[in-house]
Formats: C-alpha cells, structure tokens, sequence
C-alpha cells in the first residue's frame, strides 16, 4: 500500500501515514446528512477536536446541532488476547493505540478504516443516512482461523451536548438503557433527543460508567476548553468467527440492523450520481462536486448552505457568493432556487440576514454585502438558465426593495451617498466580509465607501437596469441606468491609487485607507467592471504581486506594518490575524476570473488560471479530506486553518476551474458595461 493514493477520485491512506501519529491526526474527514448534522474524526478515529463525533444531529434543521455519540471504543478479543482499535489522547498519554493495527483508510466513497491484527483484518466504515440524523456503522471481519471463535466488544461514548461546548461527568445523566431484541435506545438527558441503537450484536451489558480527561489538540491550541468526559451507556459483544459482519445504527429514529445493507447502497447510488454529474470527468471537478454537495442542507421545505463544518450554520453573504459555484456549475438548478427562495423572503429593511443563528432565534442583520452579493447569484442564475419567469415572479421585487432601501438609508448608516457611492458602518460596528470584532475593538472597520461596496452597487444597478428593461419597466431601468452612471463616474475619480498602480480599500470623510487588500479585485471580476482595461490590468498586477500565494490571497500585503502572516494561537490572536495577512481560498475564484479578464481569455491566460488552482489539488489529501480550507497562514509553509471545510472555498475554486480555466462560461447578453 502507497503512502497515498491519487488514482481518479479515491482518496487514500496506507500503512505510513496511518501508523504516523502526527500526520494521521492532521487529516480529517467529514459525512454530512443533507439537513445539517455531520460525523468527523480523523482517519484514525483520535477526536483531536470538541466538534468531532459520530452524529452530530441537526435537531432543528439545519441548526440546533448536539453531538451525540462521540465515538465507538472496539477491542477484538481473540483467544483470551484483547486488541483496542480505538486511539485517545488523554493527559500526557496516547491510549489505546491502536492505529497502529491501521493497515489503510480511503474515502470510498465514505470513511473505510483497514484494520489487520496478524491474519485478522477488519474493514470498518461509516457514513451519515440523508435526510436523517443516523449514522451507520459496520465491521466486516475476516481471515480468522475457522476453529476460533472471538468476540468484537463495541462500546459507545456518548456527549450529549450543544456542539461548541464539552461535557463533563455529572450525576444528572440517566443511565437507563431500554433494551429489545436488535435495539437498545438511552434518554441520558430529559430536554434531550432520545438516541437509538440498532446491532446485530449477541449480547448488551447495560452496566455504565464514565470515561474521564479526553484532551482535544486542536482545541487546546485555539486556546478553548480542551477537555471533556464521556459516557458509555452499554458495551456490545458480537460473536465472530472465520466471517463476520457486525453493525451499528445510532439515530434519532429507530431502525433495525437488517437496514444497513440497503441504506448503504441507496447511500452509493446518491454519490454515484454527484459524481456522474460533475461538470468535467477530471478529478478535481469530481472531487470539489462531491464536496459542494455537503454544504447544501435543507431549511424546511427550501434549502440553504452551511458556510462551513464543523461549526458554522448558514449564512448569507456565504450563501450567495458560494451559490453559481454550489448549484450552477454543477447543474443543481432547482436547488438554486430552492436557495434564493429560502433567503429572498428574510429580507429587513433591504438587508439579508448575516446568519441564521445555531439555536433558531431571530436572523441577525448585520451586513452590509450580503443583500448586493443576491445580485450576483441572480445574475448568474440567469446566465446558467435563462430562467426569468422564476425571477419576476419570486426575486424581481425583493430585488427592487433592497435598491430602494439602500437608496433612502437603511441599519448602519448603510445610504447612497450623493455623490454615487454606497456609505456603510458606524463607530464600533463591522459590516463587510472583513468583520472580526474583538470586545470593543473592530480589526478592520472599514467605515465610510469599501472599494468592494461600490463594485457590488454597481454591480447591483446594472443587473436591476437589465432586469427592467426585460420586464419592461422602462422608468426604473432608465433610473438604475442614471445611478450606475453616477457610480462609475465617481468611482473613477476618487478610488485609483496612482502611486501604487492600484484602488484604495477605504474612502472615508476622515481620509483614504489605501491599504493593499484583494477586496479591490471585485471591480474587475464582477460581471460589470468599473476600471478601463489599462487599470484593470495594474490592479491585477498588484494584487499577483503582493497578496497571490499557492492557495488564495492574502487579506494584506506583507509590505504592511499591520501584515500577520500566522493564524494561529487563542481566539484574540487568530481573531486579530483574520483579515491581517490571513490566506482565503475562495479569493482566487475572483482573482482568477479577472486575471482571464485582462489578458483577452487568451489560452494562455486560462493555463495560468489552471496553475493557480494546481496547490489546492493536494491540499485535498491534507487536513479536511476531500474538502478545502477555511483559510491559510499568509507566510510559508501556508498552514490550513479555521474550518476544515468552506462553502465558499470549494464552491468558488470549482466556479473558476471550470469557467475560467477550462474557459466553460455560458455566454450571457449583458456581460460588459
């Protein structure tokens, strides 16, 4: 077995890296049900992270997350012989190890772990039901001689706990265990979902106890509480002997053992067709579809994106820039509007909701971009289906509320202003997609006319300027038309940075912010640019020079005194290096596409737009399996950080793959001023 294996799409690890404590712990992978809840670990099953578990259900869909079991502890007993496959870090000590029976892991297509203890092999694997919050597990066990008979004992350690917090060992736990044949079903906590079990296994020994002083690396590192007990509520012994097949159902819905064998294969087949339906047949268009997939849940009867695992829940700035790259590319159309749906009646007062909270409460209105971004994903929406009866119908309002509000003034002191320009923010308040705010300290205000508001206006007036035309409503195209006028005019002269060749990030009544920040890049990559080519051109240049690095851009130039080039430590100083320096993939989607813009789409500019994405090809085999990163150090060696999987990130390096670098754009009539 290679160290890795890169053949078409599989995913997957041998003997090296599996036995490799510090390598295997680094690489993590993910199971998603459709409705928000997931399963993660890392490919040795060590929990490095409070987030990882075997089912963290989506109680209220797509939020309202608990992890609920943690994991399974297994031990093989062969002839008086106890062998644990499970690996723990406890304070000051790894225990079991038992990675070090790990012969393989592979993603095919869901987690399959590879044990082999002499002749002994077990084949584990785990994958999420869609649409329901169950997990299935099963363990194939071969190569036993036929004259011995063992025993595989699979013991639970359950959390039950809301997913950012860590539970610790109580009296107020139930440790009840309603048994029935093939089932076994425990209510630890009254406010709490019950949780059921089906298995094959002979025997259950409901005897109970705690587990104490698991230690979760990664969140030690992030300066959050790193340790947490656990409960086992019953041990399961299934009899093997030359062949056997034991299995675990734990779900919030009672199932039976015998369900597992066609779960699983419903399971393949669903795979089968995101894949059969990537846009192209390379691996990494059918590795990206794989994952865009997870990010798309249902909310009710519609659907919306989780921005990233394993702790967002959706939000609508990363909804709508993650839309064309989640739904068009790959032909999921009625989910897009399924999406736009969702969101298009949360409007307030022209603003989209900046997330829908974890608990269910009321959405939170606090962005200035989100609401412009809609109409990005509108007009992609239409470039990929020409579908414009479901936008007069469903969006074409909407869409006119938010113009109108944004207009006449809305939260924030968000107003056009009267020169053109779109004013956002007020004192101790963060409104664009540089947000962090650190008790009283916002990191990056940027109060007054960002570089990238105004290209989302403009963008913003000319999509509603062609809308209207088409449905001919001639008197408001002629005013969106007369306003975006204004706009690019104004734009023009206050924003180009003659000495640095490119846009300030900021214009404000107490001066210009000329930071060099990839937020500039907005106004050549949207679909209605506001530069002429010469300066397009020398923005690209400038942002290639100071911020391109092998997985995204840089959120500041190093060239600057406020540049942090490590995300990492407590929560102030990865929160104070965010949007300091901090690496995000997802900006190369846009600085790809006005790369190709500038140079003509030449073939040589579309090779170089491939080059670009050819780091991130690896990085799938690195830290989230499958998946791409939040974001990355802005200094060598570039080290993954934040969430193991973003929406965006996949969603737009997948857009301009396939756009931009294997030049598959829909034409659309309006593309140009």
């Amino acid at each position: 077995m290679s160290v890795m294996s890169r053949v078409d799409n599989l995913i997957e690890f041998g003997r090296l890296i599996c036995t490799d404590l510090a390598q295997a712990s680094s690489r993590e992978w993910l199971e998603t049900n459709g409705i928000g809840g997931y399963a993660s670990s890392t490919i040795i099953g060590l929990n490095t992270r409070r987030y990882h578990g075997l089912l963290t259900a989506a109680t209220k869909p797509p939020v309202g997350r608990l992890v609920l079991l943690s994991k399974l502890e297994e031990t093989l007993v062969i002839d008086g012989g106890r062998f644990e496959l499970g690996t723990n870090q406890y304070r000051g000590a790894i225990h079991p190890r038992g990675h070090q029976y790990l012969e393989s892991f592979r993603l095919d297509p869901f987690p399959v772990f590879n044990y082999r203890i002499e002749d002994i092999r077990i084949e584990k694997s785990v994958f999420l039901v869609q649409g329901e919050n169950t997990v299935v597990i099963q363990y194939l066990l071969s190569g036993l001689p036929s004259r011995d008979i063992g025993t595989l004992e699979v013991r639970p350690l359950i959390a039950f706990r809301d997913f950012h917090s860590t539970t610790h060992a109580n009296d107020a736990i139930r440790r009840e265990v309603e048994t029935a044949p093939g089932r076994a079903t425990i209510t630890p906590y009254p406010d709490l979902p019950s949780l059921h079990f089906a298995h094959n296994a002979e025997s259950i020994d409901s005897a109970g106890f705690w587990f104490y002083n698991f230690e979760y690396e990664r969140e030690r590192e992030r300066g959050l509480d790193s340790s947490e007990d656990l409960y086992s509520p019953f041990l399961l012994r299934f009899k093997v002997g030359k062949e056997a097949t034991g299995i675990v159902i734990a779900s919030l819905i009672p199932h039976i053992s015998g369900d597992a064998a066609l779960l699983a294969l419903q399971e393949r087949k669903r795979r089968q067709k995101i894949i059969a339906a990537a846009p192209d047949r390379d691996a990494l268009a059918e590795i990206l579809s794989t994952a865009a997939d997870q990010f798309i849940v249902a909310r009710g009867e519609r659907k919306s994106v989780i921005a990233g695992y394993p702790w967002f829940s959706d939000w609508g700035r990363d909804t709508m820039i993650s839309l064309p790259g989640l739904t068009l590319v790959t032909g999921r159309y009625d989910d897009a509007r399924n999406i736009l749906r969702t969101f298009a009646p949360s409007m307030d007062q022209g603003m989209l909701p900046n997330r829908f909270p974890d608990a269910g409460e009321a959405p939170e209105y606090n962005t200035v971009d989100a609401a412009l971004w809609m109409f990005h994903a509108v007009h992609e929406f239409l470039r990929y289906t020409r579908d414009y009866d479901f936008v007069r119908t469903d969006l074409y309002q909407p869409l006119t509320g938010i113009l109108s509000w944004h207009e006449r003034g809305t939260r924030y002191g968000i107003r056009l202003d009267s020169d053109g320009l779109l004013h956002a923010g007020e004192l101790g308040v963060q409104l664009t997609w540089m947000d962090v705010k650190i008790g009283d300290w916002v990191v990056t205000p940027r109060t007054g006319k960002p570089v990238e508001i105004q290209a989302l206006w403009y963008n913003a007036l000319r999509v509603m300027e062609q809308l209207s035309t088409t449905f001919g409503d001639h008197d408001q195209a002629a005013h969106y038309s007369a306003l975006a006028e204004r706009t690019r005019a104004r734009f023009a002269q206050v924003f180009w940075n003659e000495a640095e060749g490119c846009l300030h990030d900021v214009i404000s009544e107490t001066g210009v912010d000329s930071s060099i920040r990839p937020n500039q890049i907005f106004a050549v990559s949207l679909p209605y640019p506001l530069l002429p080519p010469d300066h397009a051109l020398r923005v690209v240049e400038v942002v290639e020079r100071d911020l391109l690095t092998p997985y995204g851009l840089r959120t500041l130039s190093p060239r600057d005194s406020n540049y942090r080039g490590r995300y990492g430590g407590d929560s102030r100083s990865r929160d104070s290096a965010y949007h300091q320096g901090t690496v995000w993939p997802w900006l190369l989607g846009p600085f790809s596409t006005a790369y190709v813009r500038v140079h003509g789409s030449s073939a040589e500019a579309r090779d170089r737009a491939g080059q670009f994405l050819e780091p991130l090809r690896s990085h799938l085999w690195e830290a989230g399996l499958g998946q791409i990163s939040e974001v990355f150090d802005g200094d060598p060696p570039y080290r993954p950080g934040g969430c193991i999987a973003q929406a965006w990130s996949v969603a737009e390096v997948l857009r301009t793959y396939i756009e931009d670098a294997l030049g598959r754009r829909p034409e659309f009539p309006a593309m140009t001023a």
